[in-house]
């Protein structure tokens, strides 16, 4: 009865705030009978903090339906999911600036682009919780996983551009239809000639997707570590997600003042890889991996300010 109900609350929660937030552009201009955006910055910071204050406010429920420990479950799953999703904003400025996407289609890229990485993730969080149910040494596997990716993000090298021709969203979707890459369109798709063509801008929506899919990988496995309960991990993955589009707008261009995040990263995923390799010899305690994962992301970006800031 209590799953239910929680389950009922944070389906209203989201669907509430994806009609408001993500469509509310159109709502401005039906009911301001005007063609021009919002004043995007201001309501961005504004959704910024709605989504923080939701994802974490969501806790509350939690705590008095199903007790302390989900309770610091749900937490340590969406400090670590939150911080990891930041790390999708450097390459969403990537893929627009080389594409040359303008800043109000952008919004129309991230609102679809969330919709999709929404489904897309309960499919691999449902996959992943029954692949452990199943077949337990496969939490070994996902530990290697994570110490491969936390050791290749330290040694991957930040790129300034994308060579958005030869990425693989523009090659897959070339096998499909072709793309009209001189022009800039506000469809997703242009007939001309009478043959349908693709625009950057589905190139772009499509480039986000993978991107999210390849973070997905990352993720999803990170988050199995802290808790094997469904709800705990779909609540935390989706209340982070959801706050992306906002965030991108808030802080997007200005994620190359974090410089540690991706030390920062490596950390906790290395830390996590090695929790799940552990699992079976030495539990470590949910509160702790909280306190390893909001000490590392405090320290990153105090460290990152301080750098940029402080030390000329």
């Amino acid at each position: 009865m209590e799953s239910g109900l929680l389950w009922a609350s944070f389906a209203i929660i989201v669907i509430t705030g994806i009609s408001i937030d993500l469509f509310s552009d159109h709502f401005h201009r039906f009911f301001k009978k005007s063609s021009k955006p919002r004043d995007s910055f201001k309501v961005e910071i504004i959704w910024t903090a709605v989504w923080i204050s939701l994802g974490i406010g969501f806790a509350t429920p939690i705590y008095f339906m199903l007790g302390e420990t989900k309770t610091i479950e749900y937490f340590t799953a969406y400090a670590l999911e939150k911080s990891l999703s930041v790390d999708n904003l450097m390459v969403f400025v990537l893929i627009f600036t080389s594409l040359g996407i303008s800043h109000v289609l952008q919004h129309r890229v991230l609102m679809w682009g969330i919709i999709g990485a929404i489904f897309m993730r309960i499919g691999f969080i449902v996959a992943g919780v029954s692949l452990l149910d199943t077949f337990h040494w496969m939490i070994y596997v996902l530990g290697a996983v994570l110490l491969f990716t936390s050791l290749r993000m330290i040694a991957k090298k930040e790129k300034d551009t994308l060579e958005i021709e030869k990425t693989f969203s523009v090659r897959f979707l070339k096998k499909f239809i072709p793309i009209e890459m001189s022009e800039h369109h506000s469809r997703f798709t242009i007939r001309k000639q009478g043959k349908r063509f693709a625009t950057l801008l589905l190139v772009a929506l499509f480039s986000v997707e993978i991107t999210d899919l390849v973070f997905a990988l990352d993720s999803i496995p990170a988050v199995l570590a802290i808790t094997d309960d469904l709800f705990i991990i779909v609540t935390s993955n989706i209340f982070a997600v959801l706050g992306l589009r906002s965030l991108y707008f808030v802080i997007g261009r200005g994620i190359e003042k974090l410089v540690y995040l991706k030390y920062g990263l490596t950390i906790m995923l290395g830390f996590i890889g090695i929790k799940m390799l552990l699992s079976d010899f030495h539990e470590i305690e949910v509160v702790h991996s909280l306190i390893v994962i909001l000490t590392v992301l405090s320290l990153t970006i105090g460290f990152s300010l301080f750098r940029k800031y402080w030390i000329r």
